[in-house]
């Protein structure tokens, strides 16, 4: 798998409405797991909501969206951020290191529920990343 950058879209509650609607839009195939599908919330209203929803079209688009769980940030307009993945450990990690080392890093680069490694982190200008490297 060669390295994927792609928006990355947040919902307040409607993502899977929203990930549907775009699959009307563009076709192809979509893929949504919940918070509680990987045990990821405490908050028993989170665990419905979609942690990770993922459209890919024949095309070769792809497109991501998740709802942003309680207690976390929402403001509509800005609820987008850059989305880094694949399976080249050293060139993620590289990108990873020169996104975060300027910014300021929301969520650690470690091993998710999912079993891959993931961070997340906002660059200098404002921008938010998440970096996922596929587990071997």
């Amino acid at each position: 798998m060669t390295t994927r950058l792609n928006p990355y879209l947040n919902f307040k509650g409607n993502a899977r409405e929203a990930m549907t609607f775009y699959q009307s839009v563009f076709a192809g195939e979509l893929t949504m797991s919940t918070f509680d599908d990987y045990q990821a919330t405490q908050d028993p209203s989170d665990a419905e909501k979609i942690m990770h929803g993922q459209l890919e079209t024949e095309a070769g688009l792809v497109l991501m969206g998740a709802d942003v769980p309680t207690g976390m940030k929402y403001t509509e307009g800005d609820n987008f951020s850059v989305s880094l993945s694949g399976e080249d450990e050293g060139e993620l990690r590289g990108y990873w290191d020169k996104l975060s080392g300027s910014g300021s890093v929301t969520v650690p680069m470690e091993r998710a529920p999912w079993g891959d490694s993931f961070g997340m982190c906002t660059d200098r200008y404002g921008v938010g990343w998440l970096v996922n490297i596929s587990g071997s």
